[in-house]
């Protein structure tokens, strides 16, 4: 397993993370606990060191669910996100100092770890980073020693800005062959600050990997069905032809493609996947094939173009 540092953090972090959202059931059907372990006892064994979480997966049962697999003695880098209160009803984002240290508290006893690894804020708004109180605290949990890195998990562009201009050493965007934009605007900042960066929803919940009928219908439960209405779905399926020119020599598959262009950015620290049983897992890590080039700067240039012509703007 590859490793790239995680920005100016000091921590080194393997460049696919496992994030836990999808074993939690949240999003998805649930999941047995027996395949839940099945899975991180599987990335523990083939070199995964960044496992990525949140207090808010599964009621906080994936942090838990970490700290009982990996112990406290392991290399492991465990990213959480706080900043959802799920006692209110209905639930709703809390960022006050006082939230965050109680929050904070609660993971560091669930993860079953003095010093915490990496705590992102869970998708703040932009007023909120502007107060400066939560982004404070962890600074403040940071100074004393309980937290080694702190960053925000961000949903768009101007938020992502304000956390660089906080002093955030990590952030976490969507990142994909149909979602790029964002991290290309961002690039100039990410690069003076030496930020880390987490690439998550890498294949696009599922749709870059190319196995879906346009008339794909999802279960109950299942984020995605509320995700796209049929014909944003039949219309995003057509673009996958944009990708399929990609398939080649030893990129053997859509999904390779996909997973092989979020590695090629040197901007992206670690790419967080969401398999929900150990082949998947499997099947990705061989995906992203022995060694670099990912995919050759002629051949992205060629998708970009590609990828234009469809609808999906560089």
């Amino acid at each position: 397993m590859r490793k790239r540092p995680l920005g100016s953090t000091g921590l080194s972090v393997s460049e696919l993370g496992l994030g836990t959202w999808g074993l939690s059931g949240d999003g998805y059907a649930v999941l047995a606990a027996i395949e839940q372990d099945s899975v991180i006892d599987r990335a523990v064994a083939l070199g995964v060191t960044l496992f990525e979480t949140a207090d808010t997966y599964g009621s906080g049962g994936m942090e838990k669910k970490l700290g009982e697999r990996l112990g406290k003695d392991t290399p492991a880098v465990i990213v959480t996100k706080l900043g959802t209160d799920r006692e209110a009803y209905p639930p709703r984002k809390c960022f006050t100092p006082a939230f965050i240290n109680e929050s904070f508290e609660r993971s560091r006893e669930r993860l079953k770890r003095e010093t915490l690894d990496v705590v992102l804020l869970h998708n703040p708004s932009l007023r909120t980073l502007e107060r400066g109180e939560a982004t404070g605290a962890l600074e403040a949990l940071k100074s004393a020693g309980s937290l080694r890195a702190w960053g925000i998990s961000v949903g768009d562009v101007a938020t992502a800005h304000e956390a660089v201009k906080c002093g955030a050493q990590v952030i976490e965007l969507a990142y994909n062959a149909f979602h790029s934009r964002a991290l290309r605007e961002l690039e100039t900042d990410l690069r003076e600050k030496n930020l880390g960066v987490l690439a998550r929803s890498v294949l696009a919940h599922g749709l870059l990997c190319g196995q879906w009928p346009t008339n794909k219908e999802f279960g109950s439960g299942d984020h995605r069905a509320e995700r796209w209405t049929s014909d944003d779905l039949k219309r995003r399926i057509s673009q996958l032809n944009a990708l399929r020119p990609c398939v080649a020599g030893n990129v053997t598959s859509l999904r390779a493609a996909a997973l092989r262009y979020v590695l090629a950015n040197d901007l992206v620290s670690c790419a967080v996947l969401g398999p929900r049983s150990s082949l998947q897992l499997d099947q990705l890590l061989r995906d992203a094939g022995k060694e670099p080039p990912y995919l050759t700067p002629e051949a992205l240039s060629a998708l970009d173009m590609r990828l234009s012509n469809v609808g999906i703007p560089a």
